[in-house]
């Protein structure tokens, strides 16, 4: 039970239970009959007043209603009872023979043997609980029990309602970081942290900002000065030289692209629309081979999802290249399971050390330093990708296939399942 609000509901109603119980044990112990013993002395009194007013005139004792009989009352005997009784006219001084008998179940009787031989009967009230009293204990408790649990549950989800509000307003995180207003209001704690989210949210929305126009104004600051440097490269005379400088200088022009590709799609808010994933596969394919790339495409089973089509296709591109780049050659697949569409990336390179495979997504981040321009790209590649595939509620995954090669799978809910939830 990890719930906040299915352990206050259990806390509250152990707390009524426990209550409950109590005050009912304590008002039993206060409002119950008198102790039998205080019962037997009463009746023992009762039955020597009557057998004095027997002996003297039994027709009259009769007629008044008295029960004289030969015998003591019919039923089994209970000999606890019965030797309280005799204890109890014993001291009143009156020594004889008395029992009292079991009726019915609701009926007891006291006889007590006269002087002439018979038998003085009169009725008692029983001193046990009514014969159905564990019914109306049961019912009793039920009741309690049921009006425990719904007090209880009303009350764990009025005190989780602002929590609730929290975990949802931090659930709906934007792609850019920052949170959706917070309504500040309820109790005092709940406003504060409500308050302390907004003021999050302000200062990355800040931060996210400045750094898109810190990067965006560096791209574009620096294309003045390689756009010159590219034009004084032209001036130099030694090819071999001319073109090394004119290669960094293209290396220089992609990683300032990418970095403000890769600003742009965290904080982008593509609207969603349906997307025929087998197709834009099937078109990527196409582009990359017509470069000469060594990628080909495997079953592409007809699966539709909600997505932006130019960032899905931006996001499969950089993974698809980065495996035919790496891994000698790609293959890609697209799998239709119901719920989700998988995209599967085969290659058959030496795939990643398995101490650096948490790495892969991040920005630049290369699997030797010493042979980062043996390849082209800037190294941004798989993080456009994973935050592609991120803010449309995809899952990205990379891990090694054996004996060699590396996997990528890209997980999004179908067009379907999303309709449904």
């Amino acid at each position: 039970m990890r719930s906040l609000g299915a352990r206050l509901a259990l806390l509250l109603l152990t707390a009524i239970v426990l209550v409950v119980i109590s005050s009912s044990f304590v008002a039993s112990l206060v409002m119950r009959g008198p102790l039998p013993d205080l019962m037997i002395d009463r009746t023992a009194q009762q039955l020597a007043i009557l057998a004095a007013f027997a002996e003297k005139d039994r027709v009259m004792a009769e007629s008044a209603g008295v029960t004289v009989a030969p015998m003591s009352a019919d039923g089994p005997i209970d000999e606890e009872l019965s030797q309280s009784l005799k204890k109890a006219l014993r001291r009143i001084s009156i020594m004889r023979e008395a029992i009292i008998t079991h009726r019915s179940p609701n009926e007891l009787a006291a006889s007590l043997k006269l002087s002439d031989g018979n038998w003085l009967i009169m009725p008692m009230p029983p001193h046990g609980p009514p014969p159905d009293g564990w019914k109306i204990l049961v019912g009793w408790l039920g009741l309690i029990i049921i009006g425990s649990v719904l007090v209880s549950i009303f009350a764990a989800s009025k005190i989780m309602k602002p929590l609730r509000l929290l975990e949802q307003a931090v659930a709906a995180v934007n792609p850019d970081g920052t949170l959706p207003h917070i309504p500040e209001s309820g109790p005092g704690e709940v406003r504060a942290t409500a308050q302390a989210l907004n003021g999050l949210s302000a200062r990355v929305k800040a931060a996210t900002e400045s750094r898109m126009r810190l990067v965006a104004a560096a791209g574009h600051d620096l294309r003045t000065p390689m756009t010159r440097m590219r034009l004084r490269a032209e001036f130099i005379k030694d090819d071999e030289e001319r073109s090394k400088w004119l290669a960094d200088l293209q290396e220089l022009d992609m990683i300032a692209d990418s970095a403000i590709g890769l600003v742009r799609e965290e904080i982008s808010k593509d609207g969603l629309q349906p997307v025929r994933l087998d197709e834009v596969v099937l078109s990527i394919v196409t582009e990359l081979r017509a470069i000469d790339m060594n990628v080909k495409s495997g079953d592409l089973e007809n699966v539709t999802i909600n997505a932006g089509t130019l960032a899905v296709t931006r996001a499969l591109r950089n993974l698809l290249i980065n495996a035919a780049t790496h891994g000698h050659s790609a293959t890609i697949t697209v799998s239709n399971l119901g719920n989700h569409a998988v995209v599967r990336i085969i290659d058959t390179g030496p795939g990643i050390p398995e101490d650096r495979l948490s790495q892969v997504f991040e920005p630049f981040f290369r699997i030797d330093i010493a042979r980062q321009k043996s390849f082209p790209g800037a190294g941004l590649g798989m993080a456009i990708a994973r935050e592609i595939v991120t803010r449309f509620a995809g899952e990205i995954t990379v891990r090694n296939r054996q004996p060699n090669g590396l996997e990528q799978i890209v997980s999004f809910k179908s067009a379907d399942a999303n309709a449904t939830s």
